[in-house]
């Protein structure tokens, strides 16, 4: 499965066969999700651009209710593309509320709705494993650990008084400097960890690691510490601070369904967030 390209991952997520993206189309960029009315698009847009570690802008839609296209060019290369359909699972949010999960948006979007995709941490994971450091999830099979954290997002617009959200991956002490050093380049996608350790969790205000808030607890082999990146589901966070001022409806993805795009990591030089 994991050798298919990007193309094929989409149509498989379209097809309802394909969950967990974790290490699927080694290569490829992976991209986060948030959905909601153009007017408050460009609040948004800002707040990708003041928080670029938290929320890294891959691409937007190129108009409202076109869930085919999105810009920049080369992001999406097919013009067999669906916004609505080609990422595995989504959220729906209505005044900053969880309402449910579902496979597809065909009957919930609007000619009003603008997309946004933001970078997402499973983009790195193939040079993590590539330098022997395979993140725990992808072996096990698992959902990677999400967690609230207590550093603020800068505030615009509608958008304020949210938190981020960080992944974990467990690593052992004298490998975090190699974590890094591989992790690092990659900042259309969260870049380096923000903390790492027992004390980093405390720092984040983390109190129960084996109780994340979204995805699934991770195994910890001996001597291993836990190591955070920023999380491409803190967008889910900022709706939900600013719900009671949004009219409509919200569409998300299911934190680690996510969606494979055509940029490869030989793209990363090429990705300039705050000209899209």
């Amino acid at each position: 499965m994991g050798s298919i390209d990007s193309y094929h991952a989409r149509v498989l997520c379209r097809q309802n066969s394909l969950t967990n993206t974790a290490g699927i189309a080694p290569g490829y960029l992976q991209a986060n999700l948030l959905v909601l009315p153009a007017k408050y698009a460009q609040d948004f847009h800002d707040l990708c651009l003041r928080n670029p570690v938290s929320c890294p802008l891959l691409g937007i839609s190129t108009s409202p209710g076109d869930p085919h296209t999105v810009k920049p060019a080369g992001c999406i290369r097919s013009a067999d593309f669906d916004l609505r359909t080609d990422f595995p699972k989504y959220r729906v949010y209505k005044k900053g509320k969880y309402l449910d999960s579902r496979r597809d948006l065909l009957d919930l979007w609007t000619s009003d709705h603008v997309g946004f995709l933001i970078g997402c941490s499973f983009s790195f994971e193939d040079a993590l494993t590539a330098a022997g450091l395979q993140p725990r999830h992808q072996k096990t099979g698992s959902i990677v650990a999400m967690y609230r954290s207590n550093i603020p997002l800068l505030p615009t617009g509608i958008f304020t008084g949210a938190h981020c959200i960080v992944s974990m991956r467990p690593y052992k002490p004298d490998q975090i400097d190699l974590v890094r050093e591989v992790t690092r380049p990659y900042l259309s996608t969260h870049g380096e960890p923000v903390a790492w350790g027992w004390n980093g969790a405390k720092q984040l205000g983390i109190v129960n690691i084996g109780q994340p808030d979204f995805g699934e607890p991770q195994l910890f082999e001996e001597g291993e510490v836990p190591v955070f990146w920023a999380c491409g589901v803190t967008p889910q966070m900022a709706v939900e601070s600013a719900g009671h001022l949004i009219d409509g409806l919200v569409f998300a993805h299911e934190p680690g369904h996510m969606l494979v795009t055509d940029w490869t990591t030989q793209d990363l030089q090429k990705l300039r967030p705050s000209n899209i």
